[in-house]
């Protein structure tokens, strides 16, 4: 090897080690920033054009307490259009609970705010909080925005613990045994004054998850879980 191939593999070397430095650097992890609620009123950020196609990663670091791995759309991080920060607007039509707050910002989960929205979640049969995955919160953003919606999210049912999953296939054959609601990963929804249907509808063209319709019962089941769709 002649001594400018040299400087070349050198300049190649320093490149890449370079370049491996900023992707460090630019890391997506969970925030232990403080919980910043938004006001009700605040316009909401316009929907990225791309979201169909975003390529999901499991960060390699885990909530204190959570055993999930938050999911992060590479577009978070890499592209300008995306949002720099997504909040929701979540009201639990059994305890009557409300929350309107930021939970992702800056390539980061906020870890206030998922304690928040665990507490909301949680089963109000007995009082139960688990964990719940931050895709099924990347899922609700994303579908508000598909529907170009302002209001909140009616929550019928989040979490359950399993004595209540297990109670509740006592009286309905609906209720699945291994309910994904008993790993937080589901959520049935509704929002006031918009048709079921055109939820369902817009949860489908996202191609994420199990969709459920409940026309009957007037409600939308949501989870991270296969694709798949059906009616109850």
């Amino acid at each position: 090897m002649n001594e400018s191939d040299i400087i070349s593999s050198r300049r190649k070397f320093l490149k890449n080690m370079a370049y491996g430095s900023l992707l460090m650097a630019g890391g997506v992890g969970v925030a232990n920033a403080k919980v910043k609620h938004i006001a009700s009123h605040t316009v909401l950020a316009p929907h990225s054009s791309n979201h169909k196609t975003r390529v999901h990663e499991t960060l390699h670091q885990h909530l204190s307490s959570h055993k999930f791995s938050p999911t992060v759309h590479t577009s978070s991080i890499f592209n300008r259009n995306s949002p720099s920060h997504k909040m929701l607007a979540l009201h639990n039509t059994h305890t009557g609970d409300r929350l309107n707050l930021t939970y992702f910002e800056q390539g980061r989960y906020i870890k206030d705010a998922l304690h928040e929205i665990n507490h909301l979640f949680r089963d109000y049969h007995d009082g139960t909080v688990h964990p719940i995955d931050p895709a099924l919160l990347d899922q609700l953003y994303d579908l508000k925005h598909s529907l170009e919606v302002r209001k909140p999210f009616h929550i019928v049912s989040g979490y359950r613990s399993p004595a209540t999953n297990a109670d509740l296939r006592k009286h309905s054959d609906g209720v699945a045994k291994n309910s994904l609601h008993m790993e937080g990963r589901a959520i049935d929804i509704r929002i006031e004054g918009l048709d079921t249907r055109r939820i369902r509808n817009a949860a489908l063209a996202m191609q994420r998850g199990g969709v459920g319709y409940y026309g009957r019962s007037n409600f939308v089941h949501l989870d991270t879980g296969s694709v798949r769709t059906w009616a109850g």
